[in-house]
């Protein structure tokens, strides 16, 4: 395998390993200078960098990486990509976040330089319970703020005014990024699965999570999202 393969699928295991903890991921990145030589680390070395009772020494395994390359795989037959920490397209702004994700699952018809690059993002969130009179306000902000064309409006893909914000933003010529509560093939709630594939595939939008494939919606990933 490649190395650069080998780092893109060594840190999809560390995500899917660590989940909720990726400050401890980086950790054993940073001691050991790639995510691909924490697979190669003696357990000796891996009791020592986390601890001799981690739950986490039993789960760092050779073979979760030939499950992550099957899984990548599969994923990039259907437009997705996984996007690790230290990869030149992650996110600049997600990285300023204490408990940033060691990747990111990414499904566009743009690259991930066109849609997290030099653009302003702006985040439009709010109730699922939304009356008309918030419907029609949350439309004519988001069409007030396409008068500059450098804006993206990110949103979570929730009934209420995130799918308003989405549509409108599509609607108004704006690119838009809609982050899931779930793995990236696993659209929630369900109802909203055209308008993911419209977001999909327009320009300088995109869908993404760092929850792996599989991620059902849970009320600790909604928090997290």
């Amino acid at each position: 395998m490649k190395t650069e393969l080998l780092e893109r699928v060594s840190t999809c295991a560390l995500n899917r390993i660590f989940g909720y903890e990726p400050l401890i991921a980086r950790k054993l990145v940073d001691s050991l200078g790639s995510a691909g030589a924490v697979f190669t680390a003696s357990r000796e070395d891996l009791r020592t960098l986390l601890g001799p009772y981690s739950k986490y020494n039993e789960r760092i395994r050779g073979s979760i990486l030939d499950e992550c390359a099957d899984e990548l795989e599969r994923l990039a037959g259907k437009g997705c990509r996984f996007i690790p920490y230290d990869d030149p397209d992650y996110p600049a702004l997600l990285k300023e976040c204490p408990d940033a994700p060691a990747g990111l699952y990414f499904k566009s018809e743009s690259s991930p330089a066109e849609v997290f690059g030099s653009k302003k993002t702006i985040s439009v969130v709010g109730t699922r319970n939304q009356s008309l009179y918030g419907k029609e306000w949350c439309e004519r902000t988001v069409l007030g703020m396409s008068r500059n064309p450098e804006v993206c409006i990110v949103s979570g893909l929730a009934i209420g005014v995130d799918i308003t914000a989405h549509m409108a933003a599509l609607a108004a010529g704006l690119s838009t990024i809609a982050v899931l509560p779930t793995g990236i093939t696993e659209i929630y709630p369900q109802r909203h699965s055209v308008a993911a594939d419209k977001i999909a595939r327009s320009p300088g939008s995109a869908l993404v999570t760092d929850f792996p494939p599989g991620t059902g919606p849970q009320a600790c990933t909604f928090l997290r999202r």
